[in-house]
């Protein structure tokens, strides 16, 4: 535990030009007389820690003196590909790793760019999450995420309820990549010669094999995860609504229905009518869904069909022009 913290101060020292000691303890997470000692230690040891005394003191490297010890480990390097997303690394259990990939890296630059990181996060920042929701971080989350890593086998028992966890046999999975979506985790994973999506949340049990799983190499969770979200997108949509829209209904109606569904109804449809409107089919969720996604386009959008919802638009115009005379 020492070692490995008299190594962190080394490296944060060879980042920045100096450090007071109640710098060095914040990042160390210790008391500062605790610093005072590690900088003895490293001092006895041939490291040429050299402690500025005053008011505005701290501690330096004397020399330009460099250590060796800037190896990314597999696991930090790893973790440093995520590093953009610090409440996923922190959800996985990657957090310190990936904190000390970054250390390293610090080390290792050029002192004209050793600001590159602090200027990255003073630019940038991945807000994963939907709004108007706290998503909770799955229990068995880490121990799920150290499977992937290490292409160990997982097995699990998988339902929506307590219920359906006591009913349900424990099976393996050979868990390729995690997917974060909208603040929601994926597991995507191979059973028994097929590749499937689970929702983390949803895994009651989840035990980490010391047996390893050979990755094929050809898979691409990418490629792999945009298939699987728009096939479950289109099984949503289960029926249709044929639609008269002005040209403003028509620029509008990729934001409140599907868009893909919408760019091939485009696609599809005729020649605009003399008033400039376009009479489309589209597909939907059902029609309690159309309803709420397309009254919001008013009178930009007509629904021709089917007749049950054209009648609820009907019941909807009715209502609104008696309340606004």
């Amino acid at each position: 535990m020492r070692a490995a913290r008299l190594i962190k101060m080394v490296l944060l020292l060879q980042s920045r030009p100096a450090m007071t000691a109640a710098e060095l303890a914040g990042e160390l997470e210790v008391s500062e007389r605790t610093v005072t000692r590690d900088a003895q230690a490293l001092s006895e040891a041939g490291v040429p820690v050299y402690a500025d005394r005053g008011r505005n003191g701290g501690y330096r490297l004397v020399g330009g003196y460099r250590t060796r010890l800037t190896g990314l480990a597999r696991g930090e390097a790893e973790a440093l590909f995520l590093s953009g997303v610090p409440g996923a690394l922190r959800d996985m259990g990657l957090d310190d790793a990936a904190s000390a990939a970054r250390l390293k890296v610090s080390a290792a630059l050029l002192p004209s760019l050793r600001d590159a990181s602090d200027s990255a996060v003073r630019r940038f920042h991945l807000d994963a999450p939907g709004w108007f929701h706290e998503p909770a971080v799955p229990e068995l989350l880490p121990a799920v995420a150290g499977a992937v890593w290490a292409d160990r086998l997982l097995y699990v028992r998988y339902g929506k309820g307590e219920a359906d966890a006591e009913s349900s046999p424990e099976f393996a999975l050979s868990p390729y990549g995690l997917v974060l979506k909208a603040g929601v985790w994926y597991l995507c994973a191979c059973s028994r010669g097929e590749f499937r999506v689970y929702r983390v949340e949803r895994f009651r049990a989840a035990r980490v094999s010391e047996e390893m799983f050979v990755r094929d190499e050809s898979f691409d969770l990418p490629g792999f995860w945009e298939e699987q979200a728009e096939r479950f997108a289109r099984s949503l949509l289960r029926t249709e609504a044929v639609l008269r829209l002005t040209p403003e209904g028509v620029r509008l109606l990729p934001h409140h229905l599907d868009r893909a569904a919408v760019g091939e109804a485009l696609q599809a449809a005729g020649e605009p009518d003399g008033q400039g409107r376009l009479t489309l089919t589209v597909p939907v969720e059902s029609e309690e869904v159309a309803y709420a996604q397309l009254l919001p386009l008013g009178p930009e959008v007509e629904v021709l069909a089917p007749p049950s919802l054209r009648l609820r638009f009907a019941r909807a115009a009715t209502a609104m022009s008696a309340l606004y005379g």
